[in-house]
């Protein structure tokens, strides 16, 4: 794992929010500390590509030092997709594993009878990802999951199973040896959308043939459908949420019920 590189570019505003918020929430939920080893988790999709950048940034900002490594388990329906990635990491000089599997013709054959294409799928990809974990010695393995994806999660949750939970920003696995992060929890994904673009970010597409028909595409789209008709209801939701989330991490931490956190929504 190769060292960091300051950063030398002029930052747009999304840039700097990525960063900003990205630091915000590592730093107030101790989510990392010196000498951590990070596995992101890279799909080639927008949202992983920015962690994997604004971590990559961030190792020329904070303190103290931290290592962190590509992980790209490709699918198996277009097995070259990652070579933008490939490139990246060289330029870069950041460490990646890549390997090819075929999880997603799996998760689309009668070997996967009880469950969604895309569960079956996730859960092999969660599986090879913690193997890797264990195989490289990472003490993080971080995903790219942003503020709209804890408010789908929500109301998936809600909806769906009648439960109130959203998604973890971090969580302690295998006795604590493990932690899994999503550092961009606090960002939406319009700020995530012009980030890439900003950092000209090779994303490439999603060749699954399940991309865009899934239950948590359905609940994006009812809840763009909410924000149109309420001027202020994304930014109500996504503040709330987070800042719910947000106080349930302190919480666990301190392992008795935290006092709210006083934040500015616009934070958020």
């Amino acid at each position: 794992m190769i060292g960091t590189r300051p950063i030398r570019e002029r930052l747009t505003f999304a840039q700097k929010r990525c960063l900003a918020l990205c630091g915000k929430l590592m730093q107030n939920t101790s989510m990392i500390g010196p000498g951590a080893r990070i596995g992101i988790a890279v799909s080639g999709g927008v949202d992983s590509w920015v962690l994997l950048q604004t971590l990559h940034l961030r190792r020329s900002i904070v303190p103290f030092k931290f290592e962190i490594m590509a992980l790209h388990v490709n699918p198996g329906f277009d097995p070259e997709s990652h070579a933008p990635l490939l490139k990246w990491l060289e330029r870069e000089g950041v460490a990646g594993h890549i390997e090819v599997s075929e999880h997603g013709p799996l998760a689309h054959s009668d070997v996967n009878q009880k469950r969604s294409a895309c569960f079956f799928c996730a859960m092999l990809r969660r599986k090879a990802l913690f193997d890797l974990c264990s195989k490289y010695q990472l003490s993080h393995l971080a995903f790219g999951h942003n503020a709209d994806d804890l408010a789908s999660t929500f109301m998936m949750n809600l909806i769906q199973n009648g439960r109130v939970d959203g998604m973890k920003m971090k969580d302690a696995f295998f006795g604590g040896r493990l932690s899994v992060i999503r550092p961009l929890m606090l960002v939406e994904k319009s700020l995530i959308l012009k980030a890439a673009k900003a950092w000209n970010l090779p994303v490439w597409k999603n060749a699954c043939p399940s991309a865009g028909s899934t239950r948590r595409a359905d609940m994006e789209n009812e809840l763009n459908a909410l924000y149109r008709l309420h001027p202020k209801a994304k930014t109500n939701v996504l503040s709330g949420l987070c800042r719910w989330e947000f106080d349930l991490t302190l919480a666990r931490d301190q392992g008795k019920h935290a006092e709210t956190v006083r934040t500015n929504p616009a934070d958020f």
